[in-house]
């Protein structure tokens, strides 16, 4: 079909002619609707672009000394092991000020737990190395033991969600024995009370 007859059948129908493959001979073009059309592009550029998101290095510090309470030390792995999970590569980050560096074995010593604390979901790509007063290292996820632990959470969130549909179905079950026994008692208690006005009229007659 010539451009000038798909222009006006395109017209006809209230609706755009687009080229959807400009580099094929001839150009290979749809009747659509174009803000559609856009949109549905747009959909997919968002799509492919957050499946081919890049991994980042992201940096955990320990506080700016030694001196850091472990409850903190904890909430910094906590957040270390949520950048893994999410396939991002941590360098953890353990600064020394004044004194603290007579006694740089420390550092290293709460490096390497850190190391085993988190190997269940990491594997130490860069050990650690002192620069100045800054100790660093850098964990990278363990891309088939975070699958494990996934599929293994995602089996637990099925068990879990089974075991609440249980429960739902069993309290519903609950609620209609008790409303059968509440609707037999009050059958039982009108087929007295009738039974009681046939002897009540018998009586009278």
């Amino acid at each position: 079909m010539d451009t000038s007859a798909a222009l006006q059948r395109a017209r006809d129908a209230g609706l755009d002619l687009v080229e959807i493959h400009a580099d094929s001979d001839p150009p290979v073009c749809r009747i659509l609707d174009y803000g559609k059309f856009r949109y549905e592009q747009s959909k997919k550029e968002k799509a492919n672009k957050a499946k081919s998101k890049t991994a980042e290095l992201k940096e955990v510090r320990l506080g700016r000394s030694m001196k850091i309470d472990p409850h903190d030390v904890q909430i910094r792995m906590n957040q270390a092991r949520k950048f893994l999970m999410e396939g991002h590569k941590v360098q953890i980050v353990q600064n020394f000020r004044g004194r603290e560096m007579i006694h740089k074995e420390k550092g290293t010593e709460r490096l390497d737990g850190i190391v085993e604390q988190l190997s269940d979901i990491a594997k130490l790509e860069v050990p650690a190395r002192l620069a100045g007063r800054r100790m660093t290292m850098i964990l990278a996820p363990d891309k088939a033991k975070i699958e494990q632990i996934k599929r293994k959470q995602a089996a637990q969130a099925q068990q879990v969600a089974a075991r609440e549909r249980d429960r739902a179905r069993n309290a519903q079950e609950a609620a209609r024995e008790r409303a059968d026994r509440l609707e037999l008692r009050v059958e039982q208690a009108e087929a007295v009370n009738e039974a009681l006005r046939e002897i009540f009229e018998n009586e009278r007659d």
